[in-house]
This record gives structure tokens, C-alpha cells and sequence, in this order.
């Protein structure tokens, strides 16, 4: 065998092995093994005896550039669904998610720095470059094989047949051809790409129908809600606070007996708790869709949803309470950025992190401890000197990734313009180290959220004697690789005087602060409306002190 014979075998195997590798990429954690090497591609002698049939011709240069263009992006898509998959713990949408790639981007900048986020995003766009270049060789690779007339019909032939074995799996893989069983291999980049047409298409009749379901509210334009609370509501989100942190035990040994210490105490200064579950719409991230479903009575589970919410003319809790006499405030310490969306919302005034006076270190992604947000509650919105009631937001952010490092309580009387927690904000190891180790991590997540939980309860023991009422929930489980969980059910626990807390017993079934195992799990679209019917019913003046 000449070397140009051998030299044209070896070009030939090495393309087919590049396109092999792009048509196996795994989009999914559980699938990233070295024997997804040993999946048969069913695109592939499709993709390569067409490419033979249609030799050098113009279509050859036309199909080779539409497989380049698609395959590239279809790498990129399954790209972004191994991290949302470890994030998110779901797949990604690219109609609603788009904006995503802002947030993974400023969070790279949070938890890495400048220099480093700057390198991966230019290491990124290179990586795309590469695999599109690597496509458009293989094909012309084998564009360029020389074959007579009735070979070349032959290859034709195969094209088709492959290209009909690659359908008919995608249509036993979905559904659309049942009884019988998919051939040997799988079309799986094939699959992704007709999710991804699907999941659009899906996407944007939800917008359609929501924008409907979001017009129509029993309790819009009334004025007579709420009317039982004579004191301040504060809802507090507790971030990446989910059932693992009672049902996986390496959580549960510190969080739940943190948990019955101030149960105790909430009982010595006569403050009535009571909790339940919630499933959230959302898994590992995006809080503000489980904060848009608890408010709004909606399931909002995308951005196209969110979207479509804020959009709408839907009066959410917050509204409802404005229309009742309250004062409304959110308090957001991680929003560093233009919130437009927040006048559409409810609230009257909306603190973010620039409007909360911290003065110490950020503690890498997230701005400021916990206790330094609550109490900045108190300062700038509790204490303003309004005689109206207060009816807030807050989210808090310690026990968000990459919860490196952790702060420790302080005296309320020693926070002050939070440079107190400087020491702290720079102690132990850099995110990058700690994240090389997943054990360090889950470490660090279960100290973070034991944190959060001191510091809400804390709190709520500083203002025993004229108690707000309080609402604390977790907004989603943390992603599934550090909460060993998968389900969506988060706790919420009220805390407060005993007649208003059993106002709301259909969301908190369990009396005190750790939540039945057993107890139902309440869609967390159904908190809204309960609220409203809870706390409007008109009953003895008692009930509203």
C-alpha cells in the first residue's frame, strides 16, 4: 500500500473519529463516562455517505457548511445543558434562558476574578472556533472521496437508508413510533436537536397562554385584603435552603438540631411557630422564579414565564398589600445591577445592594452576611418613621454558592457599617481551591446555610417582644451534587403571635419548627391565595394583635 494510500486512510478515520466525538457529546453529568465512546452515532453513516454521494460539488459545499453551522451549535447547546444539568439540575431552554449566560458570566467575574473570567470566556470562544474548524476538515475530508457512478448511486442509497434508520429512532425515542424497539445505536445529537425545536415551540405557546392565565385574578382590584395583620410582614427567602437539610443526614445532623435550639428559644419569649413544605418551581438556582410563584400565586418555572408575568397586569402579594395600607420594600443584596423589573412588582421601595450601607468586604459572590442584610432592614425600612405597617421582601445570600467563606454571628450591637466582618470575608481557602473538592464543598454549603438559618432566627428572637410576623422559606433545594437531594420541596416556617401563625395552618400544618416528613407538600403557587383569604377574614380585634 502506497503512503498516500495510508496517509488518505489515516485523514479519513481521524475525521470520522471528529465527527464521532461531536455526535456522542454527552449533554447530561450522569452520561460524561468513557464508555459513551462506544455509542454508535446513527448521524454518523448518514452524515458520511452523504458527504460521499454528493462528492465536490456545489451541495457538498452547501450541506458541509449547514452541518458545520449546526452540529457547532448543537455542541454549544449541549454544552450549556451538562451546566445547567449540575446547576439546575434540568436541561437547557434556549428561549428562555438566555440570560443565563449573563449570570454564569458575572458569577465567573464574583467567584473567580476578572483575569481568570476574562481567560475561560476567551478559552470558550476559542473551544467553539476549534470544533467548528474540526467539523468543516472532517466533512471536507470526506467530500473528497473519489468514487465511480455507480458507487457513488450506492452511497446515495445508504444515505438514505441511514437517514431513515436515524428518523425512525428519534421517533421510537419520543414516542411517536410505539410497539417497537430503536435499532442498534442512537441518533442522540438527532434527539437533542428536535428537543430543542420542541422545547421552543413549547416555550413560546407558554408565553401565549400564561400572559392569559396572569390576566385573570379572583382577587384583583379589591382593597379589603389583609385587613387582620396590625403589625409589619416580613417574607424572608433563605437561599439553597431545601429537604436536604433535613432528610440527607450529613445536613441534618447540623441543621436540624440548629433548628430545635431556637425552636426552644422562640417557645421561652412566647413567639408561636409553625412550618410545612412548599415545592418550588426551580432546582439549584434561579431564585427569583420561586420569589415571582410565591407572590403572584403563579408557577413560574422560566424566564419566559417571568417574563411573561411581569408583562401582565397580575396584582401580586405585595400589590394586594400596598392595596390593603401597607408600606411594601424589597431587600435584594445581591441585585448589583439595574432592576427595572421591579416596578412592576409592588414594592415602594426596593433596596439593593448599593442602597444597604455595607461598608465591610463582599465575601466573594456574595455581598454581605446575612445578619448585616436584616438588620439593614430594621434601619432603613422598620425604622423609617412611617406609622403605616411594612410588608417586605428579603432575600438573603450567604448560603449562595460558592459559600466561601462563611460568616460567623456577631453582637447585633457590634455589626455596624459591616466592616466588623472584614476578617472573616477574607478568611480560609479561595473558592477555586475549595471547589476542587466536592466534599469541601458540601462542607462549606452545610456551614453556609447553618448560618443562615442562626442569623433568621436570631432575628427573630431580637424582636420578641414587639414580634413582626415572620415568613421564612427556603427558595429551592441547591444543586443535586451538593444537596445529594433531588426533589423540589423546600421548608417554611411562620413565626409570630399564636392567632395569626394559625391563621395560615393549610401552608404550616406542623406545630414548631421542624416540619412533619409526612406532611403534604403545597405547591408553592398556592401560598398567594391562601395568604390573602387567611388574613382578610374579618375576626375579634385580638386576632389582629
Amino acid at each position: 500500500m502506497s503512503h498516500s494510500i495510508l496517509q488518505r486512510s489515516a485523514s479519513l478515520i481521524a475525521a470520522a473519529a471528529v465527527l464521532h466525538v461531536v455526535l456522542i457529546q454527552p449533554n447530561h453529568p450522569a452520561a460524561a463516562t468513557w464508555q459513551a465512546l462506544l455509542m454508535f452515532p446513527l448521524e454518523l453513516p448518514a452524515l458520511l455517505l452523504t458527504l460521499v454521494a454528493l462528492g465536490r460539488s456545489r451541495a457538498a459545499w452547501a450541506f458541509r457548511l449547514g452541518v458545520t453551522t449546526f452540529l457547532a451549535i448543537l455542541a454549544v447547546l449541549k454544552t450549556a445543558d451538562f451546566v445547567s444539568f449540575n446547576a439546575l439540575s434540568r436541561s437547557f431552554n434556549p428561549v428562555s434562558d438566555m440570560f443565563l449566560v449573563d449570570a454564569f458570566v458575572r458569577l465567573l467575574f464574583g467567584s473567580f476574578g476578572p483575569v481568570l473570567a476574562v481567560l475561560c470566556i476567551i478559552g470558550a470562544i476559542l473551544a467553539v472556533v476549534l470544533v467548528a474548524t474540526l467539523i468543516w476538515w472532517a466533512t471536507g475530508v470526506w467530500s473528497k472521496v473519489n468514487l465511480g457512478g455507480i458507487l457513488k448511486r450506492v452511497a446515495a442509497a445508504g444515505a438514505v437508508v441511514a437517514s431513515a434508520i436515524m428518523l425512525f429512532d428519534i421517533g421510537v425515542a419520543r414516542g411517536t413510533i410505539s410497539g417497537l424497539s430503536s435499532p442498534p445505536g442512537a441518533a442522540f445529537t438527532a434527539r437533542v436537536a428536535v428537543e430543542r425545536v420542541s422545547t421552543a415551540q413549547k416555550t413560546l405557546k407558554e408565553l401565549k397562554n400564561f400572559r392569559i392565565a396572569a390576566d385573570e385574578d379572583v382577587y384583583a382590584g379589591r382593597e379589603d385584603l389583609l385587613g387582620t395583620i396590625a403589625r409589619d410582614v416580613v417574607v424572608i427567602f433563605v437561599e439553597s435552603y431545601g429537604r436536604a437539610s433535613f432528610d440527607v443526614p450529613f445536613y441534618a445532623s447540623s441543621h436540624v438540631e440548629t433548628l430545635k435550639s431556637y425552636g426552644s428559644s422562640l417557645d421561652e419569649v412566647g413567639l408561636a411557630t409553625k412550618s410545612g413544605w412548599l415545592k418550588a418551581p426551580t432546582f439549584g438556582g434561579q431564585s427569583w422564579l420561586s420569589h415571582a410563584t410565591f407572590a403572584n400565586g403563579l408557577w413560574v418555572d422560566n424566564q419566559a414565564g417571568y417574563g411573561a408575568l411581569l408583562s401582565s397586569d397580575r396584582e401580586g402579594l405585595f400589590h394586594h398589600a400596598r392595596n390593603s395600607g401597607f408600606r411594601t420594600g424589597a431587600v435584594m443584596p445581591q441585585i448589583t445591577l439595574d432592576w427595572p423589573e421591579s416596578a412592576r412588582m409592588g414594592f415602594d421601595e426596593v433596596l439593593v445592594a448599593a442602597d444597604l450601607g455595607y461598608k465591610g468586604l463582599p465575601f466573594n459572590w456574595v455581598t454581605m452576611p446575612d445578619q448585616f442584610t436584616l438588620l439593614a432592614l430594621d434601619t432603613l425600612l422598620r425604622e423609617a418613621g412611617d406609622e403605616k405597617r411594612l410588608f417586605a421582601q428579603v432575600a438573603l445570600a450567604s448560603s449562595h454558592a460558592p459559600w466561601v467563606p462563611v460568616p460567623q454571628l456577631l453582637p447585633w450591637d457590634e455589626v455596624g457599617d459591616g466592616s466588623a466582618f472584614n476578617e472573616m470575608a477574607v478568611s480560609g481557602d479561595a473558592p477555586e481551591v475549595v471547589w476542587r473538592d466536592r466534599e469541601r464543598v458540601r462542607d462549606q454549603y452545610r456551614l453556609a446555610v447553618d448560618y443562615s438559618l442562626s442569623a433568621v432566627f436570631e432575628y427573630a428572637l431580637l424582636h420578641a417582644e414587639e414580634p413582626p410576623l415572620l415568613i421564612i422559606v427556603g427558595d429551592h433545594q441547591a444543586a443535586e451534587m451538593v444537596s445529594m437531594d433531588t426533589r423540589r420541596d423546600v421548608p417554611i416556617h411562620v413565626v409570630g403571635p399564636k392567632q395569626l401563625v394559625d391563621l395560615v395552618a393549610e401552608i404550616v400544618p406542623t406545630d414548631g419548627i421542624i416540619p412533619d416528613r409526612t406532611a403534604d407538600v403545597l405547591p408553592m403557587n398556592q401560598v398567594r391565595d391562601i395568604i390573602l383569604k387567611a388574613f382578610s377574614v374579618q375576626t375579634t380585634a385580638e386576632v389582629s394583635q
